[in-house]
């Protein structure tokens, strides 16, 4: 049984599809893009559009958008739970598929870029009253 609320699973559930779709609608336009078929590229990106727009309206409704602080600690825990777990265990399953683990490890290396990344702008926005800087050090940019 889930420990949430079932509104708010329902929401989080509601929420993954939808950025899982638009996710995909961004695959598929780059390969139309690279298929040379511009115009079924864009279509693609705006439907993506649409459902990042709908994702996000049930990540708001959900509660899980607060702001500042709250959004940058919620995002590095997510950061650092994909770095320490999920992937180490995806890259441990694809041990027999060198192709998946070699992809895996890609990600796990941007994954951790990206942690960097946010605990750079946790910094940023902890030494200020305001909005962090418009560029941050050089070693916490990598993507």
């Amino acid at each position: 049984m889930s420990r949430i609320p079932r509104v708010l699973e329902t929401l989080k559930n509601g929420f993954t599809a939808e950025a899982a779709s638009a996710a995909r609608y961004r695959a598929f336009a780059g390969r139309a893009e690279r298929d040379g078929l511009v115009n079924l590229a864009r279509h693609w990106r705006e439907l993506a559009e649409a459902k990042d727009a709908l994702a996000v309206r049930q990540l708001e409704a959900a509660g899980q958008v607060r702001g500042e602080r709250l959004d940058l600690a919620a995002a590095l825990a997510e950061e650092q739970y994909e770095n320490d777990v999920l992937y180490p265990k995806l890259i441990a399953a694809s041990a027999l598929d060198p192709e998946a683990a070699s992809i895996l490890k890609a990600v796990l290396e941007a994954q951790r870029q990206h942690a960097e990344r946010m605990e750079a702008l946790r910094e940023a926005l902890t030494a200020t009253s305001g909005d962090v800087p418009a560029s941050l050090p050089a070693a916490a940019v990598k993507v």
